[in-house]
């Protein structure tokens, strides 16, 4: 009994019936039989056969009666006393995620499962520091309850990569190396928190999904695997078998797997190595799209990590290792949003364009880095040529210009009211969950000071970078915004956002975004290969009680006679070896020339 009620816990069985399927009443006999049709639900499908019953007429305790006479086939058919039930989980093979090119970003590749043969390792000591994995660990494995002398106890995972590393190991007695099924990441680390990582379902996973998830089963568990698991993962299959003592086995139920799909992005793979190669490891975040149909090319944070270090099994020395590291490997910074600095001037001006409440031409005469407006102090960086008017306050990025004729032209409701039309305070429709763009905390501008401070891109506004660089495809687009997209089968040119800019104050601020790199201030964005134009950005992030905090410094731009890449990259902590903003400008233009010569 106990037995029976274990099979029927593991296996699942429910909807059990036992139809009778004819009827032979001879009670003049001692013995008979009732033919039966038993059905019922496994975990691995529908189970049905046709069983007699033997039935014995027999006197039990003063009554006499018809008895069943039982055995192991009633609870599945050819089932005996001495045989096992063996239960086989079948699994899906994971989808690959492409590149716009279809090449794979995520695949499932060969690798090696290391294990040790119980019984015969003796070195242990060896072992654990090429596993990086503590004595007691191994300890633990090699004594579970299932293992016995001779057994391969598989102890870590490698990819194909490691090569040199299963050398090592296969040299350590007792140590067995076996290939198996690994998944694999060809661009590492440049697409690590984009595409992210596998491991094997823990209880919460199990519990989260929608779909019926085995303990042990590899599911997506960061980034785009984890956002597209369900679709990436497929569904496994499971085979119930009967084994005989002589190791043959008879087939009960089956439930075949059924492989995931492949999912295509727009991302090209080679470019965004190209972005993450340019950036060295500095920590910040790329986006680039394409301005003509809204597809995401690029999409990075930096630093990154490297994925199969994950999928394989971290150490927690390593994982400690990663998480006290100052620059913060793990953190993705492209689901963040940070003040855009002086990026957000154009913007600023596009609103006061499209209101009719900026006048391009109207020029302030300023004198000095400083200037009280109302109470507020405004600082610039540089003095501007007089007189300041829109172009010349683009050119070189004035923020006093910005601070008055957002006071005094704009104002504070047209100026919200033009945020919120560029998509501040509202979700990204974006596949990958992003943070909101806001202009406040509370999505308000509660006094003079703080929009003027908005107008330039700090205050407390905070953008993320893909919007970022999408608000500026109305320059190209002539005032409309495309929602950007990540799967390859999206329709493209779905717009997000119009009417944010005429044709002819988009061609002005055009010409202001040239400017900036040819006219103005010396920036390493002026290449002699191609023409970029673009606007740089400073946002200075100070603690309580500090006079000078972390900068970081962005650049926005394009290919000003192609026109078919924005490009937005963010560092953080421009501020040391005193590169600046104009460092990022360099950045950008690195990745438009590469892109240009391809």
């Amino acid at each position: 009994m106990d037995r029976t009620k274990k099979l029927a816990e593991s296996l699942a069985i429910k909807n059990i019936s036992v139809k009778r399927t004819k009827t032979d009443k001879n009670e003049d006999k001692e013995q008979t039989s009732l033919p039966v049709t038993i059905s019922f639900e496994t975990l691995a499908g529908p189970v049905s056969y046709k069983k007699e019953i033997p039935l014995t007429f027999e006197k039990q305790k003063d009554t006499e009666n018809w008895y069943i006479n039982w055995d192991s086939s009633f609870v599945l058919k050819d089932f005996k006393k001495e045989d096992k039930i063996q239960l086989t989980t079948l699994e899906a093979k994971r989808g690959d995620l492409l590149d716009t090119k279809k090449q794979p970003l995520a695949t499932t590749g060969t690798g090696y499962e290391v294990g040790a043969v119980a019984g015969k390792i003796n070195d242990l000591k060896t072992l654990a520091k090429q596993l990086n994995r503590p004595v007691s660990a191994i300890e633990e494995a090699l004594a579970a309850s299932w293992v016995k002398d001779g057994q391969f106890v598989p102890l870590k995972t490698y990819t194909a990569n490691d090569k040199t590393q299963i050398s090592r190991l296969k040299q350590i007695d007792g140590v067995s190396v076996k290939e198996t099924e690994v998944r694999t990441y060809p661009f590492g680390k440049a697409t690590s928190h984009l595409i992210g990582y596998t491991g094997s379902a823990t209880a919460d996973d199990i519990k989260q999904s929608k779909q019926t998830i085995q303990a042990g089963e590899q599911v997506g568990k960061r980034g785009l695997e984890q956002v597209l698991d369900e679709t990436l993962r497929g569904k496994s299959g499971s085979r119930i078998e009967i084994v005989k003592p002589d190791q043959s086995t008879v087939d009960i139920a089956e439930t075949k797997a059924k492989d995931g799909q492949d999912i295509q992005l727009t991302i090209d793979g080679k470019l965004q190595q190209t972005t993450y190669a340019t950036m060295k490891d500095d920590p910040g975040t790329a986006a680039v799209i394409d301005p003509r149909t809204g597809k995401t090319r690029v999409l990075l944070s930096s630093p990154g990590f490297d994925p199969s270090e994950f999928t394989t099994g971290i150490s927690q020395a390593r994982l400690d290792t990663l998480t006290n590291d100052p620059d913060q490997p793990l953190l993705n910074r492209f689901t963040s949003a940070f003040a855009p600095g002086s990026t957000q001037k154009p913007l600023t001006a596009a609103v006061g364009l499209n209101s009719k409440t900026l006048d391009p031409e109207k020029a302030y005469t300023i004198d000095g880095l400083k200037t009280k407006i109302d109470g507020f102090n405004v600082t610039r960086i540089h003095e501007t040529p007089d007189p300041v008017n829109l172009h010349n306050a683009l050119v070189y990025s004035d923020n006093v210009y910005f601070a008055k004729s957002t006071l005094e032209q704009i104002g504070t409701k047209t100026f919200t009211s033009g945020l919120e039309a560029l998509g501040y305070g509202e979700k990204i429709p974006f596949t990958y969950p992003m943070r909101a763009s806001q202009i406040s905390n509370d999505g308000s501008i509660a006094s003079d000071g703080q929009l003027m401070d908005t107008s330039y891109g700090q205050g407390q506004m905070l953008t993320n970078i893909l919007h970022l660089v999408s608000m500026y495809e109305i320059f190209l687009t002539d005032g409309t915004i495309y929602r950007p997209t990540l799967l390859a089968e999206e329709e493209t040119k779905q717009v997000w956002k119009k009417d944010l800019l005429e044709a002819k104050d988009a061609a002005l601020i055009r010409n202001d975004l040239y400017d900036v790199v040819h006219a103005g201030y010396s920036l390493p964005a002026e290449i002699p290969e191609i023409k970029v134009a673009g606007k740089t950005g400073t946002a200075e992030l100070k603690k309580a009680g500090e006079e000078n905090g972390q900068e970081n410094g962005f650049f926005v731009g394009y290919d000003n006679d192609r026109k078919d890449l924005l490009v937005a990259i963010m560092i953080e902590s421009v501020e040391q070896e005193d590169r600046g903003s104009p460092y990022v400008s360099g950045l950008v233009a690195d990745v438009l020339k590469s892109h240009a010569n391809r």
